[in-house]
């Protein structure tokens, strides 16, 4: 299975980079891991709802641009539907049963994802009503991607 994080910006602090290297390392074992970045649009201070719209629409298109239409795609988002690492590790071996070979989930910027991306999905994500910095989601994405794969494969892991 492949499994694509695509996300809007760079990661900035070098222990999230450690984090994510980390579990790229791990979850070689069981995947192949592809990490892909579309540039973030600067949204000035007190921006209008008009501009944070269009923003959301410019980083939108850039990550259209990188969804193949044959993948499986969950974003992730505050009204997703929230899943335990059980349920989550479910959902993919059951995608890998019915044939699905290629899974992206999609991290907008700081403002969300536009409403195109949205619309894409195949499923909605979301790990908590809290708001979490989305560089910081990609490590805490990672790892569940990993327990997921422990957990299909009858292996332990912390609960």
């Amino acid at each position: 299975m492949k499994v694509t994080l695509l996300t809007v910006g760079k990661i900035k602090e070098r222990y999230l980079e450690e984090g994510i290297r980390e579990y790229g390392k791990r979850l070689s074992r069981y995947c192949k891991l592809e990490i892909r970045e579309v540039a973030d649009e600067k949204t000035p201070e007190g921006a209008s709802e008009n501009l944070e719209r269009q923003i959301r629409e410019k980083e939108g298109k850039r990550l259209m641009a990188l969804i193949r239409p044959d993948a499986y795609v969950i974003t992730l988002e505050i009204q997703g539907k929230m899943l335990s690492s059980e349920e989550l590790a479910a959902k993919m071996e059951q995608l890998g049963v019915r044939g699905i070979s290629h899974i992206i989930f999609v991290i907008g910027g700081s403002l969300g994802l536009s409403e195109e991306v949205i619309s894409r999905a195949d499923a909605h994500l979301s790990f908590s009503k809290m708001t979490f910095p989305h560089q910081l989601m990609r490590l805490i994405l990672l790892e569940q991607v990993y327990r997921s794969y422990r957990i299909i494969s009858g292996e332990p892991y912390h609960k």
